[in-house]
């Protein structure tokens, strides 16, 4: 069995089709199915049906998949790390975040980063928190910054919090407030319309299950926006949103009501715990950290936000708050 032949039945289950697979990795088409008949035959068990049709997996295949993928995944954690150590290289760091944040702290960590490590390739890339936490057990991440739901994640992933951050109601500041108390109950949002994010929104989850936990039914102006078009339909008076504290700052155009009883989420960061992390990943962790505590001790946070760990002086470890 060779890393070659794993490469290529990962690709071959990705794409569902030999000639596919064969262009993504950049050989023939031949050449691909005579290394999966071998692997094949290594394990002892076909790993894809070939009949006509839709390629399929079987059961063999379902099983060795997720296996194959972490031992490619290690293997190029391995090459990154010695690649460092050596000096071929100063590593890359590939970052999950979901877009609220990204829009909120993420963007400003990126940036710290970036400017301490200009050598270190950055790959970004936005997804719900259950989609990023499987790239990170599958490997195709290093470190994710999401969002804890209920029902907890993949306990093979290692979750360090950062923040307990408020969700808020935003409103056009154009408009008349929606409450002259400067705070409204789930009760009389539910009788405004809301432009609500599209399915696997971590935020749209959480505000739908907040409005079934208070006995209420949403009332939609739009649905299946990104964070960016949200804010803006928001801005233009299509309707309201329930959004995180952190979005409204620099978006003069939005007014904050807050929710009562209030309304909170757990922001993590989250990496595989069976994989030692690069001296990169490790670096992009300690920015991540560093950059919280300083800002929340400048007073840069929201006092709804509340700071989970914070980052002692010479990063001589973690402390919960």
């Amino acid at each position: 069995m060779t890393l070659q032949q794993l490469a290529y039945f990962v690709a071959l289950a990705d794409v569902r089709s030999f000639t596919r697979a064969a262009d993504q990795e950049g050989v023939a088409q031949p050449t691909l199915s005579r290394q999966l008949k071998a692997l094949e035959d290594e394990l002892g068990a076909p790993l894809v049906n070939r009949g006509r049709g839709e390629l399929t997996l079987t059961p063999a295949g379902e099983a060795v998949l997720p296996l194959a993928r972490r031992m490619l995944s290690d293997m190029d954690s391995a090459r990154t790390a010695v690649a460092e150590l050596v000096g071929l290289r100063r590593g890359r760091v590939r970052v999950g975040a979901t877009p609220s944040l990204c829009i909120g702290v993420v963007a400003d960590v990126l940036r710290v980063f970036h400017e301490q490590y200009p050598d270190i390739h950055l790959e970004l890339s936005e997804n719900g928190s259950q989609p990023l936490a499987r790239d990170l057990a599958r490997g195709q991440l290093d470190v994710a910054v999401l969002v804890v739901p209920r029902e907890g994640l993949d306990p093979s992933l290692e979750i360090t919090p950062l923040m307990r951050e408020r969700l808020s109601v935003a409103s056009p500041r154009s408009g008349r407030p929606p409450s002259s108390r400067g705070s409204m109950s789930l009760t009389e949002l539910s009788r405004r319309s809301l432009v609500m994010f599209r399915k696997g929104y971590d935020l749209r989850e959480v505000t739908l299950q907040a409005y079934a936990d208070a006995g209420v039914t949403p009332k939609f102006a739009v649905e299946g926006g990104e964070m960016d078009a949200v804010l803006r339909m928001v801005e233009a008076g299509t309707g309201m949103a329930v959004v995180p504290d952190l979005v409204f700052a620099g978006r003069p155009r939005l007014r904050r009501t807050v929710l009562t009883p209030p309304l909170y989420r757990t922001v993590a960061l989250a990496r595989r715990a069976d994989l030692a992390p690069t001296q990169a990943t490790q670096a992009f962790c300690d920015t991540m950290l560093s950059f919280i505590s300083e800002v929340s001790a400048t007073g840069g946070l929201s006092a709804d936000v509340q700071v989970l760990h914070r980052w002692r002086d010479g990063g001589a470890g973690l402390a919960r708050d």
